[in-house]
């Protein structure tokens, strides 16, 4: 169905200019006719200025005027007539489950585990196209952050809202984690999915490599990124703080990781385990083995196009205006004794 539109009605605002013009104009009108008025009668001083013409002005401010309105209309940008096109996206789906325990606050990877894991996440996004992604928070209990989208925006917006307090209950149930990202993806959806674990591996809730492998039957590949170095660190009190959390006996806990966790659950769950460190969080590697899933239907949208018609707008508004610049304000001296309607001796 044929439609009109504009595509930045605002600056039909501009519209507004014209009769301020006018106003403008027809106040200089009445004063240079009143100045002339002063040396004499109208019919007398027109004799004095034979080449004069009292009506061109007029005419090269509606060319003036036309032009203007032409220009604003052009660069409103109208829009003649629309179709309708579906777009087909193609790509897989990704659960991201995120520890946020208090341990990934250790900074044996700089700045810390969990803002290392953040940037990490955030560059992945940058380059997804077309794929879904989710983010699952989890500590002692897992939650979902944000439901699957293609919203890129959105996501990296949850993710700079994630902290070691979005989680009230503390520990690490890396099994509770997978369980939700599982039911986290598009029910009855033929995509390929993919969950990526990032934790330090010290989990102590829950059999993970069994929620794994149930992932991994239901056709759901689990990667792990196992954040943190062997050696450890200690755990700072709150973010910035020069105090470390200790134990019952006042010794200072010192977070390690586990990495055989984190390979059994990634070979559990037919992934690939990568082992971060301060030179890389390995999450392009994984993000190459994404791409090497395949990719199928996700969606269809329709959506309308609509033809820009802005530029016969804007070059109607140049053409009058240059023809404005060519009309005088005097009488040309060889036409002007020339009348058409004169009959001829």
């Amino acid at each position: 169905m044929d439609q009109f539109r504009f595509d930045h009605p605002e600056y039909l605002y501009l519209f507004l200019l014209i009769p301020i013009l006018v106003v403008l104009y027809w106040v200089s009108h009445i004063i240079k006719k009143k100045a002339l008025q002063k040396f004499g009668e109208m019919s007398i001083i027109s004799q004095l200025m034979p080449f004069a013409s009292f009506t061109r002005p007029i005419y090269k401010f509606i060319i003036l005027t036309l032009s203007l309105a032409f220009i604003f209309i052009g660069i409103a940008g109208p829009q003649f007539g629309s179709k309708l096109k579906k777009i087909k996206r193609k790509g897989v789906e990704i659960i991201i489950a995120l520890d946020v325990s208090n341990s990934m606050m250790a900074q044996d990877i700089q700045p810390n585990r969990l803002e290392r894991a953040k940037r990490a996440i955030s560059k992945m996004v940058d380059k997804l196209n077309n794929d879904k992604i989710g983010l699952v928070v989890f500590a002692g209990e897992a939650y979902t952050q944000l439901p699957i989208t293609t919203d890129y925006a959105s996501a990296k917006l949850f993710l700079s809202s994630i902290s070691t307090d979005i989680v009230p209950i503390q520990g690490t149930a890396i099994g509770s984690a997978i369980n939700l990202a599982t039911k986290s993806f598009t029910p009855d959806s033929e995509a390929s999915k993919a969950i990526i674990i990032i934790t330090d591996g010290e989990n102590h809730e829950d059999d993970a490599v069994a929620a794994a492998k149930m992932a991994q039957s239901q056709g759901i590949t689990v990667h792990t990124i196992a954040m943190g170095l062997p050696e450890g660190a200690p755990i700072p009190v709150s973010s910035g703080s020069s105090d470390f959390r200790r134990d019952e006996e006042g010794n200072i806990v010192i977070s390690k990781l586990d990495q055989q966790m984190v390979e059994q659950i990634a070979i559990a769950g037919g992934g690939k385990p990568v082992i971060a460190n301060n030179t890389t969080t390995g999450l392009n590697v994984l993000f190459k083995e994404i791409n090497k899933m395949n990719k199928t239907e996700l969606e269809a949208r329709v959506y309308a196009a609509y033809d820009e018609k802005f530029q016969i707008f804007i070059a109607i508004g140049i053409l009058l205006l240059f023809f404005e610049m060519f009309v005088l304000e005097r009488k040309n001296r060889h036409l002007k004794d020339i009348d058409l309607f004169k009959p001829s001796k």
